[in-house]
């Protein structure tokens, strides 16, 4: 099949290499050139332009760091939508607002262009191997027909509603990362500063029923204060952005998601943005 992919950052790029692995034709676009090299060397052929990346391709799939940066790539003369034909299908992996989902299916279509989000729960080692779940919104039949490519990057694929439902699954499952972390954190932080061991706080902590299970999966990079990006703590802190932008359009109360919001937004003005999440007990810690 031939498939357009446009953003080559940390999960992106792998995503990509697996679709090639699979015998795809691939044709790629990234905003900075060099991250895509490797991908060209295997095969990859370099787009110049985003609707170059959309011309004969019979899916496009995009993996973009925020809204904004979807939108001007996909629209415009030369966006991607202006060189996709009628029938083809755009997939946005990106973690977005549902809201912007609605409206970026509702702007394929009057292209003539299918849309679907498909956002993922997993990180950068999952991307590598394979083992990515795809949060998908759009019709059925659409689904059906991507599914072989989902399971070609991921392990599984749901179909969860209409347009939009995809990234309101993603944005949740984002909300309930980031506190958990932050709320796991600031225990241990305290726990320190009362005298209690790291290694021990966390040996209990995570024994314990109120500890979220996931959280085993990071002690390492918080017992051993390496934070190398899995996923950079920027765009968690986006991602609760979106979440509490969310909550305002339907008048729902955030106020939890509201203060972790902050948080994150501190530590990225520490200089932490760029590093892993799970930073945030970096943050916390470090007393200047």
């Amino acid at each position: 099949m031939k498939i357009g992919f446009i953003g080559l950052g940390i999960m992106g790029s792998r995503m990509a290499a697996n679709l090639l692995k699979a015998g795809h034709s691939l044709k790629i676009y990234n905003r900075t050139k060099a991250k895509a090299e490797e991908l060209i060397h295997e095969g990859a052929d370099w787009c110049e332009s985003p609707k170059a990346a959309g011309e004969g391709v019979d899916v496009m799939f995009t993996m973009l760091e925020k809204p904004d940066v979807v939108e001007s790539l996909a629209t415009g003369s030369d966006g991607f939508l202006a060189g996709l034909k009628k029938g083809s299908l755009w997939i946005d992996s990106s973690t977005v607002n549902p809201s912007f989902s609605e409206r970026m299916s509702r702007l394929a279509s009057e292209s003539g262009i299918r849309f679907m989000d498909a956002p993922v729960s997993g990180s950068k080692v999952p991307a590598q191997e394979g083992e990515l779940l795809f949060l998908c919104g759009g019709t059925k039949e659409d689904f059906e027909e991507a599914k072989p490519l989902f399971m070609e990057m991921g392990k599984d694929a749901v179909h969860i509603g209409e347009a939009g439902k995809g990234s309101a699954m993603k944005i949740m499952i984002n909300q309930l990362l980031g506190q958990s972390i932050l709320a796991f954190s600031e225990s241990l932080n305290l726990g320190m500063a009362m005298g209690i061991d790291k290694k021990t706080g966390m040996d209990i902590l995570l024994k314990t029923p109120v500890t979220a299970p996931i959280l085993d999966v990071f002690r390492s990079r918080i017992e051993n204060n390496e934070y190398e990006a899995n996923f950079p703590l920027k765009h968690l802190q986006k991602d609760l952005h979106l979440f509490t932008e969310t909550a305002f359009e339907l008048g729902q109360p955030s106020p939890l998601t509201s203060a972790a919001k902050e948080v994150y937004g501190m530590a990225k003005h520490k200089n932490m943005a760029d590093l892993d999440f799970t930073a945030v007990f970096k943050y916390l810690h470090e007393k200047e």
